[in-house]
């Protein structure tokens, strides 16, 4: 979907509870009705210790009946975003964009293969249903960590059958990519979307596989990381400024509240425009971006600093010449 997306007010509907953390919200746009392909996210205003901030959450089923519907995951080591959005009641006043979409379907290809984690189930059973509606040979793996995380299972069992797949973390079960990708017809596609973790070794199996790279589709989303999200401080010799970095708030958001100038777009590590040089680090970077590659982020010269964070320890950064 290329349209430039639009701003209006909307009505939260209702709301439903998927899973003990995962929540689904209804949302009626107050304006024209823009039909949302599948891959679509909505961004929405939301407030955050009193802040206007933007979150974009995919759009979850066809949304037939004029209404957009997303799924939040309330999480305890974010920026805030879904606590607001748990906070509300069905008659809240929202505003919301039209919907954009950078993770399109591509249609007719000999064979899809789907892989979910999570949360990143949301756009994946969009997909899911679209593709088992068209007829077209699509199987989707689908891992959480526990059984009771698993959302939409019942409506995707229903609709694929043996096409799907589950596994749970915590007894140990885990997809065979490299088998999987195997299987797959010449010329299919893999569609990922789940934790950093998970995209990281379904690219590394793709690449093994010798498929053309574009043939590979994924999502991430930017608080999955190796090591919980925790305070850090971050030094600036260039501005001679040292910033402490809260658990709930990214990098780029520090940086900013602190007065350096920053260029910045996707906000979720995907497209490097706010990525700034590592001078050094007593702790680990957890790179939790989908911009550099696997050798990049082991030699630690750059990171994204909308989603990545440093476990167990400080960091000291160059800002170029993007002061404030």
């Amino acid at each position: 979907m290329s349209e430039p997306v639009e701003w209006g007010g909307a009505t939260l509907r209702s709301i439903r509870d998927l899973t003990p953390d995962i929540r689904l919200f209804e949302i009626e746009p107050e304006g024209e009705f823009v039909h949302p392909t599948p891959g679509s996210h909505i961004n929405v205003a939301v407030l955050i210790d009193g802040r206007a901030d933007v979150r974009s959450y995919s759009i979850v089923g066809p949304c037939t009946d004029g209404f957009y519907q997303i799924a939040v995951k309330l999480l305890g080591d974010t920026r805030g975003g879904s606590a607001y959005m748990w906070s509300l009641a069905p008659g809240a006043k929202l505003t919301v964009s039209t919907p954009g979409n950078h993770f399109e379907l591509s249609r007719g290809r000999p064979e899809y293969l789907l892989l979910a984690g999570g949360i990143g189930i949301t756009p994946i059973y969009t997909m899911a249903l679209a593709l088992a509606q068209a007829g077209a040979n699509v199987r989707l793996l689908y891992a959480c960590r526990r059984r009771q995380d698993f959302a939409f299972l019942d409506d995707l069992q229903e609709r694929l059958g043996p096409r799907l797949q589950v596994f749970v973390d915590e007894e140990g079960q885990r997809a065979d990519l490299d088998a999987e990708i195997a299987r797959l017809a010449p010329g299919g596609e893999l569609y990922v979307c789940g934790p950093i973790g998970m995209l990281e070794a379904a690219k590394r199996a793709w690449h093994a596989s010798g498929r053309p790279v574009d043939q590979l589709r994924f999502e991430t989303f930017g608080n999955s990381g190796r090591y919980p999200s925790e305070a850090f401080r971050v030094k600036i010799p260039r501005l001679h400024m040292e910033i402490e970095v809260p658990q709930n708030k990214t990098l780029l958001d520090a940086l900013e509240e602190a007065g350096v100038g920053m260029i910045s777009d996707c906000r979720r590590g995907e497209c490097g425009l706010c990525a700034l040089p590592i001078l050094e680090t007593d702790g680990i970077v957890d790179h939790r971006d989908v911009f550099f590659s696997d050798e990049e982020k082991a030699a630690n010269v750059k990171l994204c600093t909308c989603v990545s964070r440093v476990a167990g320890g400080s960091i000291t950064i160059d800002t170029a010449d993007r002061a404030a």
